[in-house]
C-alpha cells in the first residue's frame, strides 16, 4: 500500500501541519488519500463518521484530504487524565485507563489495532500520508514502538523528516536525530524537510548543501513560516492571535491544567473585535467581559485548580460587576451545585461542590456521548452545528432553560438573568451568526462581520497547499508513494 510517513525531530516541528497540506495537495490532484497517525497523545478530539473518537489535527486532515474523519485514521488516542495516567482509546472507542508503565507494556496488544486500522485505509484508499509522534528519537520509548518507525518498519513505509528552525538548532535536530535511528530505520528515512524559515534563502544553502552531503539524503525543500497560519492545533494553546484598533470585548479562558478542546475558540482569536487572553498559572485574572470555561478531561481536579488560582471568587466578582460566563462541556459541569464521580472515571472517587451558579449537578457514568450534532441558539433560532465528547449526566431545574435545541433535545443552561450560560456542544463559535449573537449577548452591540471560521479553515488549508507546492520538491515526494 503506498505509504509515506512525516515524522518530527521535536514535537510541534511542524508534522501535523505537512502532513495536512499534502493531503490537500495529493486531494486536488485527485489522488484518494487519507492521513493515517497510529498513536497520538492529545486532549484536542474530534468525533467521526462511524461514532468514534480521534485526535483533532487528524480529523482536520481528513478535512484537507476532503474525506470524512474515521476511527481507523487514528487507532490510538491516549488522553492524558494525570502526569502519569491516561484514558487509552483504540479505534474510536474507550479501552480503559491505564499508567504510563502499563501502557508501555500494552503497546504490543496496541499495534495490532494499529496494523488492522492501517490495513482497513489500505483497502479504501489509493495513498496514506501517515503522521509520527514527537520524536523517533526517543530512546526511552524505542521498545515496542507503534507511533514512528516502529510503525514504518512494520508497514515498510518511506520516511520524511521535518525539523523546525524557527526554534534553532535545525540541522542538530535532524543529524542527531538520524544518528540515533538504527540502520535500517536510517535507511528508510529518504530526507529532510526544513520547516518555519524566515529570512533570505539564500543565508540557508550552504548548511543545506552540507546536510546533504553529510547525511547523503536530499532536502525536500524549506517552508516559509506562515504568518498568521491559524488551524486546529492538536494540543499546545496558540498564543497567535489579532488585536485590531477596535477590539471592544475582553474575553478571557482559564488555562486549565487538563484543558480539552480549546480550539472551540479560536473563532474568537479571529475576531477584529475581541481580545482573547489565556490566562495560565500564578498570572493575575484581568477584568474582563466575558469569562469562557473550556473544556477539561478532569472536571473535579481542574475545578480544584481554579479555586487554588482564585478564580472562584473573581468570576463571583466579575457577575456582580456585570459581566457573562460561559461554560462549554467540562466548563458546563463546573458551574452546577456538583460534580460527583463515584466509579472514580476521571481520578479519585468522589463529589466536588461547582461554582454553584446554576441548578444542577452533573454525575460522571461509563458510556462518553460521541456525535456530531447541529440545531439552533435559543432562544434567537440562529443554527448551531458541532460535536459532543462528555462523560456525565447532568440533572436539575436549571436545565429546563437551555441554550441550545439539538436534534437529539434540548441541552445546556441558560440563568434567569441571562449572565451565566452553559452547553456540552463543541463549536458554538464556529457559525458566524452565533458567534455574532452570542457576542451580541456579551455586550458586543455593534458588530462588524464575525469570521466564518468553517469556511476560514479550508481558506487556509489551501494556502498551506499552496506553500507546498511552491517550496517542496512535490514531484520527488509523489515519487515516493509510488504514483
Amino acid at each position: 500500500m503506498p505509504t509515506l510517513m512525516i515524522q518530527g525531530t521535536t514535537s510541534d516541528a511542524g508534522k501535523s501541519t505537512v502532513v495536512a497540506g499534502l493531503c490537500r495537495v495529493l486531494a486536488r490532484r485527485g489522488v484518494s488519500v487519507a492521513p493515517f497517525k497510529p498513536q497520538n497523545m492529545a486532549l484536542n478530539s474530534a468525533v467521526t463518521v462511524d461514532g468514534g473518537e480521534i485526535g483533532r489535527s487528524t480529523a482536520l486532515q481528513a478535512l484537507a484530504a476532503g474525506v470524512e474523519p474515521h476511527s481507523d485514521m487514528n487507532p490510538v488516542l491516549l488522553k492524558p487524565e494525570s502526569d502519569r495516567g491516561a484514558q487509552v482509546i483504540l479505534r474510536g472507542r474507550v479501552h480503559g485507563h491505564m499508567d504510563a508503565l502499563d501502557y508501555h507494556a500494552y503497546k504490543r496488544t496496541a499495534r495490532e489495532s494499529v496494523l488492522a486500522a492501517w490495513q482497513a485505509l489500505s483497502s479504501r484508499y489509493d495513498v496514506i500520508i501517515a503522521e509520527g509522534a514527537g520524536s523517533p528519537a526517543e530512546i526511552n520509548l524505542r521498545a515496542n514502538d507503534i507511533a514512528n518507525m516502529g510503525f514504518a518498519e512494520m508497514v515498510d513505509c518511506p520516511v520524511v523528516l521535518v525539523g523546525d528552525i524557527d526554534r534553532g538548532g535545525v540541522f542538530a535536530q535532524l543529524v542527531g536525530t538520524l544518528e540515533l535511528l538504527g540502520e535500517s530505520e536510517r535507511s528508510r528515512t529518504r530526507g529532510f524537510i526544513v520547516n518555519r524559515f524566515r529570512g533570505d534563502i539564500a543565508l540557508l544553502e550552504p548548511g543545506l548543501d552540507w546536510l546533504t552531503e553529510r547525511t547523503g539524503k536530499p532536502v525536500y525543500g524549506t517552508l516559509p513560516y506562515l504568518q498568521g497560519l491559524l488551524l486546529d492545533a492538536e494540543d499546545s494553546i496558540s498564543r497567535s492571535g489579532r488585536v485590531g484598533p477596535g477590539s471592544t470585548l475582553k474575553v478571557i479562558v482559564p488555562a486549565l491544567p487538563r484543558i480539552s478542546n480549546h480550539n472551540d475558540y479560536d473563532p474568537l482569536r479571529l475576531h477584529p473585535q475581541v481580545e482573547l487572553t489565556f490566562v495560565g498559572p500564578g498570572r493575575e485574572i484581568p477584568p474582563a467581559d466575558l469569562i469562557l470555561l473550556p473544556g477539561s478531561k478532569s472536571t473535579r481536579s481542574d475545578l480544584a485548580w481554579l479555586r487554588a488560582q482564585g478564580w472562584e471568587a473573581a468570576i463571583h466578582r466579575h457577575l456582580r460587576y456585570g459581566g457573562r460566563v460561559l461554560g462549554i462541556c467540562g466548563g458546563f459541569q463546573m458551574l452546577g451545585l456538583a460534580v460527583h464521580d463515584p466509579e472514580g472515571l476521571e481520578g479519585p472517587a468522589g463529589s466536588t461542590p461547582g461554582l454553584g451558579l446554576l441548578e444542577f449537578e452533573t454525575r460522571m457514568a461509563a458510556g462518553k456521548q460521541l456525535r456530531n450534532v447541529s440545531g439552533r441558539l435559543l432562544p434567537e433560532g440562529v443554527p448551531v452545528a458541532g460535536y459532543e465528547i462528555h462523560n456525565g449526566v447532568s440533572e436539575g431545574p436549571a436545565l429546563a432553560r437551555p441554550l441550545v435545541a439539538l436534534q437529539g433535545g434540548p441541552d445546556g443552561a441558560v440563568s434567569d438573568d441571562g449572565r451565566v450560560m452553559g452547553t456540552y456542544l463543541h463549536g458554538l463559535f464556529d457559525g458566524p451568526e452565533a458567534c455574532a449573537t452570542l457576542l451580541a449577548r456579551c455586550g458586543l452591540e455593534t458588530q462588524v462581520a464575525a469570521v466564518d471560521y468553517r469556511a476560514h479553515r479550508q481558506q487556509e488549508l489551501d494556502r498551506l497547499a499552496d506553500c507546498l507546492e511552491a517550496h517542496l520538491d512535490m514531484a520527488a515526494i509523489v515519487r515516493l508513494v509510488g504514483l
